[in-house]
C-alpha cells in the first residue's frame, strides 16, 4: 500500500480533495440523472456506468500529467496556443449544434470535443510563458501589455459568440495573472472599463434589433435575472434550484432523496450544486464543497511561494484561479446570485470533456508542487 501511495507525488493535501470531490460527483450524478434518462433514452444505470469510467479516466489523465515535467509546457506554449485558436475557429464553423450554441467538435470514435476547455488551458500556459519571459517590459504599454492582450482577446474572442459566460472566465483570470505578473493597475482598469461599455453596447443594440440567437440569449438571461417580474417560463430553472437549496436546509434529505432532480433541467451539471444542497445540506453539502475550492486555492498559493521559477508559479495561479472562478460561479448560479451561464462544477457535474481538463489541469498543478518537492534541475527556457 505504501508503495502504491508513494507513486502519487505533490501537493498530499490536493490528492485528497481530489479524492472527495470523485465522492460529491458519484453521488450527485448517480442521484440526478434520471431526467437525463427520461429524455434522452437508456436507463439510470448506464449514465451512471459511464460517468464513472469517465471519472476513471480522469484519474488515469490526471495521474499522467502529474508526472510530466513542467518545462515541456514551457517549450511548447505557443504551439498549443495556435491549435487550440485553430481548434476554436473550426469549432464555428464545423462544430455541432446543441442547445442554440456551438461549442463542440464531432471527433469519430471518441464523440463530441468542447474546444473551449481546450484553449482555456492554452491560453493561461502562453500567458505563464509570456509573464515569465517579459518581466522586464511587463510594465511597458506598447511592448508588454498590447502583444499579451491581443492574443488573450483573440481567444476569448473566438470563444465569446457561442460561450460567453466562459469567455468571461478565462478573461478574468488572465487578468489576475497579469495583476499578479505585475501589470500596471492604470492598464487592467482601462481594459475592464473598456469591456463594460462594450458589453452594454452589445445589449443596447440587441434591444434595438431583432436579433436571435446568442446575443438574444446573453441579453435574456441578464435582464430575466434583475428583472422584478415573476414570469414563471423565464425563470424556471433558478427558482427549481431555488426550492431544491430550501428542501435542503441545514442537513439535506439525504442521498437519493431529492425531489428536484427529475424537474430541474441540467440537474446533473449546471445546477448540481442545488441537488447537492438538497440531499445533503448546507452543513454537509454547501460548506465542504465551497471549502474544497478554497482550500485548492490555498494549496496553490503554498506551492507558488515555493516556486524558485517564475513560469511554474504562473501557471498554478492561472489554472488555480481558473477553476476556482468556475467553481463560484457554478455555485453562484445555482443559488440566484448570478444570471445563468452553463458552467459545470469542476470535477463534480457530469461531462467528458469538462472532467479530462479539469484533470489536465489539476495534475499540471501536481506536476508543478512534484517537481518542487524532487527539487528538478530545470532551467528556465
Amino acid at each position: 500500500m505504501r508503495n502504491f501511495l508513494q507513486g502519487f507525488k505533490g501537493d498530499r493535501v490536493i490528492w485528497v480533495l481530489m479524492v472527495f470531490l470523485t465522492i460529491y460527483s458519484g453521488l450527485a450524478v448517480s442521484s440526478s440523472v434520471a431526467a437525463l434518462a427520461f429524455h434522452n433514452g437508456g436507463n439510470v444505470t448506464s449514465h451512471i456506468v459511464r460517468h464513472i469510467m469517465v471519472l476513471a479516466i480522469g484519474w488515469v489523465v490526471l495521474y499522467t500529467f502529474h508526472r510530466l515535467p513542467f518545462r515541456i509546457y514551457n517549450s511548447g506554449a505557443n504551439l498549443i496556443l495556435v491549435a487550440a485558436g485553430v481548434l476554436l475557429f473550426l469549432t464555428l464553423i464545423f462544430g455541432v449544434h446543441v442547445n442554440d450554441a456551438t461549442r463542440s467538435l464531432k471527433i469519430p470514435v471518441f464523440g463530441t470535443f468542447q474546444t473551449s476547455d481546450f484553449a482555456k488551458i492554452a491560453l493561461i500556459i502562453f500567458v505563464a510563458r509570456f509573464l515569465s519571459r517579459n518581466q522586464t517590459e511587463i510594465q511597458n504599454f506598447k511592448k508588454g501589455f498590447l502583444p499579451v492582450i491581443a492574443f488573450i482577446g483573440v481567444i476569448c474572442g473566438l470563444i465569446a459568440p457561442e460561450n460567453l459566460s466562459t469567455a468571461a472566465i478565462l478573461f478574468l483570470t488572465t487578468m489576475v495573472m497579469l495583476f499578479i505578473g505585475r501589470t500596471k493597475l492604470i492598464y487592467l482598469v482601462g481594459l475592464a472599463g473598456a469591456g463594460i461599455l462594450l458589453l452594454g453596447f452589445i445589449i443596447m443594440i440587441g434591444k434595438t434589433t431583432s436579433t436571435s440567437g446568442r446575443e438574444q440569449t446573453w441579453q435574456n438571461r441578464i435582464t430575466q435575472h434583475f428583472s422584478k417580474d415573476d414570469n414563471p417560463e423565464e425563470k424556471f430553472q433558478s427558482d427549481k434550484a431555488k426550492i431544491a437549496i430550501a428542501n435542503g436546509g441545514m442537513f439535506g434529505k439525504f442521498a437519493g432523496h431529492s425531489t428536484q432532480r427529475r424537474s430541474l433541467p441540467q440537474a446533473y451539471s449546471d445546477f448540481i450544486f442545488a441537488i447537492v444542497i438538497e440531499e445533503y445540506g448546507f452543513l454537509f453539502g454547501a460548506l465542504p464543497l465551497m471549502f474544497i475550492y478554497l482550500i485548492l486555492l490555498y494549496r496553490a498559493g503554498v506551492i507558488v511561494r515555493k516556486c524558485t521559477r517564475s513560469f511554474p508559479a504562473f501557471l498554478v495561479v492561472g489554472l488555480t484561479v481558473g477553476l476556482v472562478i468556475q467553481a463560484m460561479v457554478n455555485m453562484g448560479v445555482s443559488s440566484g446570485l448570478l444570471p445563468v451561464t452553463g458552467q459545470p462544477l469542476p470535477w463534480v457535474s457530469r461531462g467528458g470533456t469538462s472532467i479530462i481538463f479539469t484533470a489536465v489541469a489539476i495534475g499540471m498543478i501536481l506536476g508543478v508542487s512534484r517537481s518542487i518537492e524532487e527539487e528538478v534541475p530545470v532551467a528556465e527556457e
